[in-house]
């Protein structure tokens, strides 16, 4: 699967052949720049998404659990509107507003509602288990609506993460089950529908427009909410709260999903869903850092557990 550029036009949206710049020299033979450069942002996209259970716990400290989703949502919207305005993008065929109301449901919605939801009772090492667990979804949720059939390894090297992920996750939160998981697993499987409903979209139109576009859809719903949500929750504006506020809005719900879905139309779903093996253990970092939680020692032997399956998954025949 290979990265494309795409353009509106008035009825349809045109799809150019590469990536590559006119008049740049042609790639040497066995290297792809699109793979690599998808690769790189679909990696930045995982990055923006490991500091997002972190900037909620903080965004927690000053508003209700639906204030800040609601408020994130419509941040995130205006910003999104701000860019498809200015660049005078048209909207997206009638075909496409369907699988664009999926991914507001699941990415938009869903997964920041019920992860907000399961972090007030929830730590974010115990919530990361569901991170953990979701490269595993999506690659289930893309063979399913996509027809894709990885190979066996490259399923046995998901597994293998996925479960060490896991049970590392588990081993952070002590082992124990709370009541957020429900939340949890809910936004796992909402979450998994949204991601692979937008790489197949970051196909045939550019990822920022595919998160733009939902963002706005949803914004008839989230707008509302925000304003009643502050009306019935108090909020007291902090350093802490009004930052984790900011980058849940700009970073994970906007800029995050749109070099994501990027990365995803280049290297394919299921790799790319991958890469999201590192993303609890870098969440975990940024936990230590930003709310002084505690590592265990064996956070270095599953970050390197987890760098193999990752490196094989990346090699495997998708």
């Amino acid at each position: 699967m290979r990265a494309h550029d795409s353009a509106t036009a008035p009825t349809t949206i045109a799809v150019s052949s590469s990536t590559q710049a006119p008049g740049a020299p042609a790639a040497p033979p066995g290297k792809s720049p699109s793979r690599r450069a998808g690769t790189l942002q679909a990696a930045l996209g995982v990055t923006a998404f490991s500091l997002t259970f972190p900037a909620t716990a903080w965004g927690l400290e000053g508003f209700g659990p639906w204030s800040l989703v609601a408020v994130r949502s419509v941040l995130a919207a205006v910003i999104a509107a701000g860019c498809l305005l200015a660049l005078r993008v048209r909207p997206p065929a009638r075909r496409h507003w369907a699988g664009l109301a999926v991914v507001g449901a699941g990415v938009v919605v869903g997964f920041p509602l019920l992860t907000t939801l399961a972090l007030q009772t929830s730590t974010t090492a115990h919530a990361a288990v569901v991170v953990g667990l979701l490269p595993l979804t999506t690659a289930l949720f893309s063979a399913l609506r996509m027809g894709t059939r990885p190979s066996r390894t490259f399923w046995a090297a998901a597994l293998a993460g996925a479960a060490a992920v896991l049970a590392f996750t588990v081993q952070q939160s002590g082992g124990a089950l709370t009541s957020a998981d429900a939340y949890l697993f809910g936004a796992l499987l909402v979450c998994a529908a949204g991601y692979t409903e937008g790489g197949r979209l970051a196909r045939v139109m550019p990822g920022w427009q595919v998160i733009g576009w939902a963002l706005v859809l949803c914004l008839p719903l989230t707008a509302p909410a925000a304003a009643l949500a502050l009306s019935q929750e108090p909020v007291q504006l902090t350093a802490h709260s009004v930052l984790g506020l900011l980058w849940v809005a700009a970073g994970s719900q906007f800029l995050g999903l749109v070099v994501w879905y990027r990365g995803m139309a280049a290297i394919g779903i299921p790799k790319a869903s991958q890469l999201q093996l590192a993303q609890p253990l870098l969440t975990l970092v940024w936990s230590v850092l930003l709310l002084g939680e505690q590592l265990t020692p064996a956070a270095p032997l599953t970050a390197a557990a987890v760098l193999v399956c990752i490196a094989v998954t990346q090699r495997a025949r998708g």
